[in-house]
């Protein structure tokens, strides 16, 4: 393992370095991270396997979502739901839901010996959306402001408004629960779940008030807030599930309440918490890379290739069209905003936590391959295949003036 460490700090101190002419390039450092991981994985295959499949790999992934929602909840600048609010509802309230029963549908009809369980999970593990190896999609000019505005604000929310459904799969895919019956796996994930809505508000508004005092009476320096708002994910992970609640949800749910008492002051507070999600981030892509190996060393059967084909486009595009009918959207805005969802951190992550908790076999592993060749298509077709259609759009433009 130190070998992969240092090649995956060094991996990042360069691109770090070289940032400014790497952005400018539209060469993020989740691709150059992945890459890398890649690169370890050929040479260590059996080692990553093992390492993966380890309780403290488990909750190491655990750990990182939690910071990872918590940035995601505290991410969103402007009010809560950014400038077009009833469109982001459409989007959140309708289109996931409607995303994950298609998901469900279309892959009980290609891979019907998962089970309804572990279709569920895969599922919840494909639906986030993340623009962290195609950011330059929130950026790009071709792209109308009121869609980059409602896909910025919905890959804040995505995530964790996915994971009470994705630990209710997780239960019912477990060890010791059936498949046909749901009803024991809803049992006991909601009791996590009512457990983490309590701790992560209750934390969120006692830690935002923590601050606004502090701040006024000058008990706090400028980097003390910063880092005790770095070390509040993790406070509140621990707290949940000390308390037999669920650590990642808790996390969402105190981002949110302490974005809510802060409100615009919060982008002062959270800039050391984005620079730790973003080390975090990298971290999982490199891990990304590596897993990429695993997955795909014994072949693909066709099957998981035109679901994965699927999860990219249709599962894609016709949630985002039921969602938005009636909303007045124009068609061309519409299908945008269903093609530009990149998967990236939080699949990843899912999908690890999923590897973990399934029991070894067959069905863990074809979850690991379904997730990483998600990513892996997005990665072609987000970052890299429209790009590519918006360059060749701009240079027959230019051919016709």
């Amino acid at each position: 393992m130190i070998p992969a460490t240092l090649i995956a700090a060094a991996t990042f101190l360069l691109w770090c370095l070289l940032s400014g002419r790497m952005d400018r390039w539209g060469v993020s450092a989740p691709l150059v991270m992945a890459i890398a991981g890649g690169a370890v994985g050929i040479g260590a295959h059996g080692a990553i396997a093992e390492a993966l499949n380890t309780g403290a790999a488990q909750r190491a992934a655990e750990i990182i979502l939690a910071v990872l929602l918590f940035v995601d909840a505290t991410h969103v600048r402007g009010s809560l739901l950014g400038r077009h609010p009833r469109l982001v509802l459409r989007s959140l309230l309708i289109g996931i839901p409607v995303g994950l029963a298609l998901s469900v549908v279309v892959g009980w009809l290609l891979l019907p010996h998962l089970g309804w369980s572990v279709l569920l999970l895969v599922a919840c593990v494909i639906a986030p959306i993340d623009f962290a190896s195609a950011p330059s999609l929130l950026r790009d000019r071709h792209v109308p402001a009121r869609v980059r505005d409602v896909l910025t604000v919905e890959s804040g929310y995505t995530d964790g408004l996915v994971t009470p459904v994705f630990l209710f799969a997780l239960y019912w895919a477990g060890p010791g629960h059936g498949d046909d019956d749901p009803a024991p796996a809803l049992l006991a994930a909601a009791p996590q779940a009512a457990i983490a809505l309590a701790v992560g508000a209750a934390l969120g508004a006692a830690i935002a008030a923590g601050v606004q005092y502090t701040e006024r009476a000058g008990l706090a320096s400028e980097s003390g807030r910063r880092l005790a708002i770095a070390a509040t994910p993790l406070l509140t992970y621990a707290a949940a599930v000390g308390l037999g609640g669920n650590g990642f949800v808790a996390a969402f749910v105190c981002g949110i309440v302490y974005r809510l008492r802060r409100g615009a002051e919060t982008s002062d507070d959270v800039g050391l918490t984005d620079d730790v999600g973003f080390l975090l981030a990298a971290a999982m892509w490199f891990v990304f890379g590596s897993v990429a190996v695993v997955g795909l060393f014994d072949g693909v059967d066709w099957r998981t290739i035109v679901f994965v084909a699927a999860a990219l486009t249709v599962l894609r595009v016709l949630p985002i069209a039921v969602a938005m009918t009636g909303s007045g959207l124009p068609r061309k805005q519409v299908l945008q905003l269903g093609w530009l969802r990149p998967r990236g951190t939080s699949t990843i992550v899912f999908a690890l936590i999923a590897f973990n908790t399934l029991p070894d076999g067959p069905v863990a592993d074809l979850t690991l391959t379904l997730a990483v060749l998600v990513v892996l298509g997005s990665v072609v077709l987000h970052t890299v295949g429209v790009p590519v259609a918006i360059a060749g759009h701009d240079r027959r433009v230019r051919g016709r003036a």
